[in-house]
């Protein structure tokens, strides 16, 4: 199985321009989250996708593969999907690119989902889940089926506890949903295809309209989870960690 891992990085964010491009003690951030993905076993070769000279002039200093996509994809799943077209793979890895502490052994645990042949999509989902967690719309949850597969995600705490004992809300196995996927590539090819639907505008979630058109999602419980920089207040939880 050849697995392609790619990191969409755009220079236009909203929140913090630039931001691949900032300096992590000596790196730009691009290169720590390349380096990162490039130690994991189980990708074959990892490559940038870019819309932007300056970020794709960078990788190429530090001497990554990196490649020129339309600047007018919505998401880094469209990013990818472009790049993937033009590539032999198996199964494409969408590293997100604000992650300079990546994990490989956390791309790892997602690609052996892929044993499973009938498994098309896979994700993460964190098995530590605090009260705050739950209320917090920026902590997506998830729940899941008998086979693992994503029941639905959502901002809101999901499943409801309001009729629930003590004793099944303390033994729920409730799970954070952890924004790395990865697909088979013919897969992916079909995702970009998609039309966007209403569920997915209400919850601000891309995969909810893979499930909207019958697309299984498979999660994967992990432990592992590392910071990623959104804005310019995240910095220093990474660096301390550097």
């Amino acid at each position: 199985m050849k697995v392609i891992g790619i990191i969409p990085a755009r220079y236009a964010s909203t929140r913090f321009p630039g931001k691949p491009l900032v300096d992590l003690k000596g790196k730009p951030m691009i290169q720590r989250v390349y380096e990162g993905a490039a130690a994991c076993a189980s990708l074959d070769s990892v490559i940038v996708a870019t819309d932007d000279q300056r970020i794709y002039d960078a990788v190429k200093a530090f001497g990554g593969n990196v490649e020129m996509t339309s600047e007018s994809h919505p998401s880094g799943t469209d990013r990818c999907g472009e790049l993937a077209a033009k590539y032999d793979a198996d199964v494409i890895v969408n590293v997100q690119g604000d992650e300079p502490l990546v994990n490989p052994g956390q791309i790892d645990t997602l690609c052996s989902a892929f044993q499973d042949t009938t498994v098309s999509i896979a994700t993460l989902g964190h098995t530590q889940v605090s009260p705050d967690d739950l209320s917090d719309i920026n902590r997506v949850k998830v729940v899941c089926d008998t086979n693992g597969n994503a029941l639905y995600f959502s901002r809101s705490p999901i499943p409801s506890t309001e009729r629930a004992s003590e004793q099944v809300k303390a033994s729920f196995p409730f799970m954070r949903h952890i924004g790395l996927y990865a697909y088979r590539k013919e897969t992916l090819q079909e995702l970009v295809e998609l039309k966007p639907c209403a569920l997915e505008q209400m919850e601000a979630l891309e995969q909810l309209r893979w499930m909207y058109y019958g697309y299984e999602i498979r999660v994967i419980p992990t432990d592992i989870e590392t910071p990623n920089i959104d804005s310019p207040e995240d910095l220093d939880q990474v660096m301390d960690a550097l």
